[in-house]
């Protein structure tokens, strides 16, 4: 027998599996056109969604049920954003700004989540994959870096690798945190408060808070942090947005 909450259930999945198909139909439309009719269809589709959220053409939207945004979310053309199991999530915080050709995906075998903090901005062609990835608050991720909350399980030589499961960790990434360009952060890794991490750097191991690394694998080479941080300075910023200090490096900056 059919009860009222399993109707209901139906009910709210059929909505949404036509908006899904609906926003599929539509999602090719482009500038202000798609953006308005788009618009329309994400409270049907998503989790949840805020304001003011802006979807280009061309994204792909996976079990867009169990994924959320907040209010001021904009995504880019190419974008995939993909929960590959009912029991995981993508969370999107408020002022989340992810460029072209970012994929998201969290692992079909999991009950794990991406989790991106507010005003946290992901530059184009970034890769994020795995169990748990949780990136903080007013974050900066340039060009081409790649987060991997995963690894292939290889113990045993008698059986082919791809055979052999994964394992997962998790990585945490503080706020205000700046990953220059190629960068790649493997599992395990918890990157603290603050810290700037210089182009082309492997994170193997975790960073303490306002460090500044690079290299393969990437080493402290620096602090960020002040007895006495002042606000507006205490990130090293000059006026003119170069870094100041003997402690400053070159990094690649995010072209966002």
């Amino acid at each position: 027998m059919i009860t009222t909450a399993l109707r209901m259930d139906i009910y709210l999945k059929s909505i949404r599996l036509v908006a899904a198909v609906l926003m599929l139909a539509v999602g090719w439309i482009p500038m202000r056109l798609g953006h308005w009719i788009r618009r329309l269809l994400y409270p049907l589709v998503l989790g949840a969604v805020g304001k003011s959220v802006c979807i280009s053409t061309g994204v792909e939207l996976l079990n867009t049920d169990l994924i959320s945004m907040g209010s001021d979310v904009f995504i880019d053309r190419d974008v995939r954003l993909r929960p590959m199991g009912r029991q995981t999530r993508v969370i999107l915080g408020d002022g989340v700004q992810i460029d072209r050709g970012t994929d998201l995906k969290v692992h079909y075998h999991s009950q794990g989540e991406i989790v991106i903090g507010d005003h946290t901005i992901i530059g184009p062609h970034c890769f994020l994959s795995g169990e748990s990835i949780k990136i903080g608050a007013y974050c900066l991720l340039a060009p081409q870096v790649s987060i991997f909350a995963n690894n292939h399980v290889f113990s045993d030589p008698l059986q082919y690798i791809r055979h052999q499961g994964h394992s997962y960790q998790g990585i945490v990434i503080g706020d205000d945190c700046w990953l220059g360009a190629g960068v790649k952060v493997l599992d395990g890794v918890e990157i603290g408060q603050g810290c700037v991490i210089g182009a082309g750097a492997v994170v193997s191991k975790s960073l303490p808070p306002y460090s500044i690394a690079v290299g393969i694998p990437a080493k402290v080479v620096g602090t960020r942090q002040t007895s006495d941080p002042i606000p507006g300075k205490a990130l090293g910023h000059s006026d003119d947005g170069g870094m100041e200090g003997s402690e400053a490096v070159a990094i690649s900056p995010p072209m966002l």
